[in-house]
Protein backbone atom coordinates (compact mmCIF):
# COMPACT_ATOMS: atom_id res chain seq x y z
CA UNK A 1 0.00 0.00 0.00
CA UNK A 2 1.13 3.39 -0.78
CA UNK A 3 1.74 5.75 2.03
CA UNK A 4 2.09 9.69 2.58
CA UNK A 5 4.06 10.76 5.74
CA UNK A 6 3.10 14.43 6.14
CA UNK A 7 5.84 16.27 8.01
CA UNK A 8 4.80 20.47 8.96
CA UNK A 9 7.94 22.14 9.36
CA UNK A 10 9.01 25.68 10.87
CA UNK A 11 12.44 25.92 11.75
CA UNK A 12 13.52 22.57 11.63
CA UNK A 13 16.65 23.19 9.66
CA UNK A 14 18.87 20.79 11.97
CA UNK A 15 16.41 17.87 11.85
CA UNK A 16 15.05 17.56 8.71
CA UNK A 17 18.54 16.18 6.58
CA UNK A 18 18.37 13.59 9.79
CA UNK A 19 14.33 12.67 9.45
CA UNK A 20 13.37 12.16 6.26
CA UNK A 21 16.05 9.41 5.21
CA UNK A 22 15.07 7.85 8.47
CA UNK A 23 11.66 7.77 7.54
CA UNK A 24 12.04 7.02 3.99
CA UNK A 25 14.63 3.86 5.08
CA UNK A 26 11.56 2.68 6.70
CA UNK A 27 9.18 0.97 3.94
CA UNK A 28 10.07 1.49 -0.04
CA UNK A 29 6.19 2.40 0.01
CA UNK A 30 6.25 5.33 1.60
CA UNK A 31 7.01 9.21 0.70
CA UNK A 32 7.24 11.90 2.65
CA UNK A 33 5.28 15.70 2.31
CA UNK A 34 7.27 18.53 3.93
CA UNK A 35 4.79 21.29 4.36
CA UNK A 36 6.83 24.40 5.41
CA UNK A 37 5.70 27.78 6.69
CA UNK A 38 8.30 30.30 5.29
CA UNK A 39 10.58 29.10 8.00
CA UNK A 40 13.00 31.97 8.65
CA UNK A 41 16.17 29.62 9.12
CA UNK A 42 15.77 27.92 5.73
CA UNK A 43 14.20 24.53 6.17
CA UNK A 44 11.96 25.30 2.87
CA UNK A 45 14.99 25.76 1.04
CA UNK A 46 16.87 22.88 2.53
CA UNK A 47 13.67 20.85 1.96
CA UNK A 48 13.58 21.76 -1.76
CA UNK A 49 16.91 20.51 -1.94
CA UNK A 50 16.53 17.09 -0.28
CA UNK A 51 13.48 16.99 -2.97
CA UNK A 52 15.86 17.75 -6.11
CA UNK A 53 17.70 14.40 -5.69
CA UNK A 54 15.06 12.22 -3.77
CA UNK A 55 11.79 11.50 -5.98
CA UNK A 56 9.89 10.47 -2.80
CA UNK A 57 10.23 13.73 -1.43
CA UNK A 58 7.77 16.51 -2.21
CA UNK A 59 7.15 20.06 -0.65
CA UNK A 60 4.43 22.09 -0.36
CA UNK A 61 5.63 26.23 1.05
CA UNK A 62 3.33 28.18 2.59
CA UNK A 63 3.55 32.26 2.74
CA UNK A 64 4.02 32.17 6.80
CA UNK A 65 3.13 30.41 10.01
CA UNK A 66 -0.19 29.41 9.19
CA UNK A 67 -0.48 26.97 11.50
CA UNK A 68 -0.33 23.15 12.44
CA UNK A 69 -4.01 22.13 11.78
CA UNK A 70 -4.15 23.85 8.11
CA UNK A 71 -0.67 22.52 7.19
CA UNK A 72 -2.34 18.89 8.19
CA UNK A 73 -5.15 19.36 6.20
CA UNK A 74 -3.02 20.59 3.25
CA UNK A 75 -1.49 17.54 3.06
CA UNK A 76 -5.08 15.24 3.22
CA UNK A 77 -6.08 16.96 0.41
CA UNK A 78 -2.50 16.28 -1.10
CA UNK A 79 -2.46 12.68 0.02
CA UNK A 80 -6.69 11.86 -1.62
CA UNK A 81 -5.62 13.87 -4.91
CA UNK A 82 -2.64 11.62 -5.27
CA UNK A 83 -4.69 8.42 -3.88
CA UNK A 84 -1.96 7.52 -1.36
CA UNK A 85 -3.64 4.45 0.15
CA UNK A 86 -2.67 5.63 3.99
CA UNK A 87 -1.59 8.68 5.11
CA UNK A 88 0.63 8.91 8.34
CA UNK A 89 1.13 12.52 11.06
CA UNK A 90 4.55 12.99 12.02
CA UNK A 91 6.81 15.96 13.73
CA UNK A 92 10.23 16.63 12.10
CA UNK A 93 11.79 16.48 15.57
CA UNK A 94 12.12 13.24 16.45
CA UNK A 95 9.42 13.20 19.12
CA UNK A 96 8.04 10.59 16.93
CA UNK A 97 10.48 7.95 15.92
CA UNK A 98 10.87 6.32 12.69
CA UNK A 99 11.64 3.47 14.40
CA UNK A 100 7.77 3.17 15.66
CA UNK A 101 6.38 3.41 12.13
CA UNK A 102 6.10 -0.28 11.48
CA UNK A 103 3.71 -1.02 14.16
CA UNK A 104 1.48 1.61 13.61
CA UNK A 105 1.50 0.36 9.57
CA UNK A 106 0.60 -3.35 10.52
CA UNK A 107 -1.90 -1.71 13.13
CA UNK A 108 -3.84 -0.15 10.00
CA UNK A 109 -4.90 -3.51 8.88
CA UNK A 110 -7.40 -3.85 11.11
CA UNK A 111 -8.36 -0.41 11.78
CA UNK A 112 -9.07 3.19 10.07
CA UNK A 113 -7.24 4.86 12.51
CA UNK A 114 -4.00 4.17 14.52
CA UNK A 115 -2.69 5.83 16.95
CA UNK A 116 0.94 6.18 18.75
CA UNK A 117 -0.03 6.55 22.17
CA UNK A 118 1.97 7.11 25.54
CA UNK A 119 -0.53 6.13 27.54
CA UNK A 120 -1.21 2.18 26.88
CA UNK A 121 1.25 -0.39 28.37
CA UNK A 122 4.55 0.31 26.80
CA UNK A 123 3.90 3.42 25.90
CA UNK A 124 6.30 6.18 27.71
CA UNK A 125 7.73 9.88 27.36
CA UNK A 126 11.58 10.24 27.72
CA UNK A 127 13.25 13.37 29.06
CA UNK A 128 9.75 15.45 30.20
CA UNK A 129 9.26 16.88 33.67
CA UNK A 130 6.73 16.03 36.27
CA UNK A 131 4.58 18.30 35.28
CA UNK A 132 4.61 18.37 31.79
CA UNK A 133 3.61 14.55 31.53
CA UNK A 134 0.95 15.45 34.41
CA UNK A 135 -0.48 18.65 31.98
CA UNK A 136 -0.24 15.96 28.98
CA UNK A 137 -1.85 12.78 30.20
CA UNK A 138 -4.58 14.89 32.02
CA UNK A 139 -5.96 16.68 28.75
CA UNK A 140 -6.21 13.46 27.21
CA UNK A 141 -8.41 12.23 30.65
CA UNK A 142 -10.37 15.26 29.87
CA UNK A 143 -10.83 15.11 26.20
CA UNK A 144 -11.39 11.41 26.39
CA UNK A 145 -14.03 11.79 29.27
CA UNK A 146 -16.46 14.89 28.16
CA UNK A 147 -15.88 14.02 24.67
CA UNK A 148 -16.36 9.96 25.11
CA UNK A 149 -13.42 8.84 22.77
CA UNK A 150 -12.12 5.47 22.56
CA UNK A 151 -8.60 6.50 22.99
CA UNK A 152 -5.94 7.07 25.57
CA UNK A 153 -3.93 9.52 24.02
CA UNK A 154 -6.47 12.00 22.61
CA UNK A 155 -3.77 14.93 21.44
CA UNK A 156 -0.59 12.94 20.33
CA UNK A 157 -0.24 13.56 16.42
CA UNK A 158 1.64 10.57 15.21
CA UNK A 159 -1.02 8.80 13.52
CA UNK A 160 -1.89 6.59 10.73
CA UNK A 161 -5.00 6.95 8.59
CA UNK A 162 -6.90 4.85 5.86
CA UNK A 163 -7.15 7.45 3.21
CA UNK A 164 -11.10 6.34 2.66
CA UNK A 165 -11.40 7.11 6.02
CA UNK A 166 -9.92 10.87 5.49
CA UNK A 167 -12.07 11.38 2.95
CA UNK A 168 -15.46 10.86 5.46
CA UNK A 169 -14.23 13.96 7.06
CA UNK A 170 -14.82 17.52 6.28
CA UNK A 171 -11.55 19.17 5.90
CA UNK A 172 -13.46 22.18 5.38
CA UNK A 173 -14.82 22.48 8.80
CA UNK A 174 -12.09 21.39 10.82
CA UNK A 175 -11.76 24.87 13.14
CA UNK A 176 -8.72 24.16 15.07
CA UNK A 177 -5.00 25.25 14.03
CA UNK A 178 -2.97 23.60 17.09
CA UNK A 179 -2.61 20.86 18.86
CA UNK A 180 -5.72 21.22 19.52
CA UNK A 181 -6.47 19.83 16.23
CA UNK A 182 -5.18 16.27 16.83
CA UNK A 183 -8.61 16.38 19.59
CA UNK A 184 -10.81 17.51 16.64
CA UNK A 185 -9.94 15.43 14.16
CA UNK A 186 -10.20 12.23 16.59
CA UNK A 187 -13.85 13.73 17.31
CA UNK A 188 -14.78 13.42 13.94
CA UNK A 189 -13.76 10.03 13.38
CA UNK A 190 -15.62 8.96 16.19
CA UNK A 191 -18.69 10.47 15.49
CA UNK A 192 -18.04 8.84 11.90
CA UNK A 193 -17.82 5.36 12.94
CA UNK A 194 -14.15 4.84 12.42
CA UNK A 195 -12.02 1.83 13.69
CA UNK A 196 -9.62 2.89 16.42
CA UNK A 197 -6.36 0.96 17.52
CA UNK A 198 -3.89 2.41 19.70
CA UNK A 199 -0.16 1.36 19.69
CA UNK A 200 2.60 1.79 22.28
CA UNK A 201 5.35 4.99 21.32
CA UNK A 202 7.96 5.91 22.90
CA UNK A 203 8.25 9.93 22.71
CA UNK A 204 11.28 11.41 23.71
CA UNK A 205 11.59 15.62 23.93
CA UNK A 206 12.65 17.15 20.48
CA UNK A 207 15.98 16.26 19.59
CA UNK A 208 16.68 20.06 18.41
CA UNK A 209 15.38 23.30 18.61
CA UNK A 210 12.77 24.53 20.68
CA UNK A 211 9.24 23.02 21.11
CA UNK A 212 5.78 25.06 20.10
CA UNK A 213 3.95 24.22 22.68
CA UNK A 214 2.11 27.24 24.75
CA UNK A 215 -0.26 27.74 27.46
CA UNK A 216 -2.37 29.84 24.53
CA UNK A 217 -2.12 26.45 22.26
CA UNK A 218 -3.26 24.14 25.38
CA UNK A 219 -6.06 26.97 26.16
CA UNK A 220 -7.10 26.66 22.70
CA UNK A 221 -7.43 22.47 23.44
CA UNK A 222 -9.34 22.84 26.70
CA UNK A 223 -11.86 25.50 24.91
CA UNK A 224 -12.42 23.28 21.95
CA UNK A 225 -13.50 20.33 23.91
CA UNK A 226 -15.83 22.15 25.93
CA UNK A 227 -17.09 23.57 22.71
CA UNK A 228 -17.89 19.79 21.00
CA UNK A 229 -19.38 18.51 24.55
CA UNK A 230 -22.22 21.19 24.76
CA UNK A 231 -22.39 21.13 20.62
CA UNK A 232 -21.07 24.77 19.99
CA UNK A 233 -18.97 23.45 17.55
CA UNK A 234 -20.01 20.72 15.04
CA UNK A 235 -18.33 17.89 14.26
CA UNK A 236 -16.04 18.02 11.27
CA UNK A 237 -17.70 14.69 9.43
CA UNK A 238 -19.43 14.41 5.77
CA UNK A 239 -23.51 13.80 6.16
CA UNK A 240 -24.00 10.08 6.05
CA UNK A 241 -26.00 10.08 2.96
CA UNK A 242 -22.93 11.43 0.99
CA UNK A 243 -20.14 8.80 3.16
CA UNK A 244 -18.51 5.80 1.40
CA UNK A 245 -17.39 3.08 3.08
CA UNK A 246 -14.02 2.84 4.96
CA UNK A 247 -12.35 -0.36 3.55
Amino acid sequence: MRGLVIVPTYNELENLPLFVPAVLSVDPGLDLLVVDDNSPDGTGQLADEIASHEARVTVIHRPGKLGLGTAYVAGFRYALAADYDLVIEMDADFSHRPEDLPSLLSAIATADVVVGSRNVPGGRTVGWSRIRTVISRGGSLYARSLLKLPIKDCTGGFKCFRSSALAQLDLDHLLSNGYAFQVEVNHACHKSGLRFAEVPITFPERAFGRSKMSPAIAFEAALLVLRLRLGLVPAAVVPKSLRRKAS
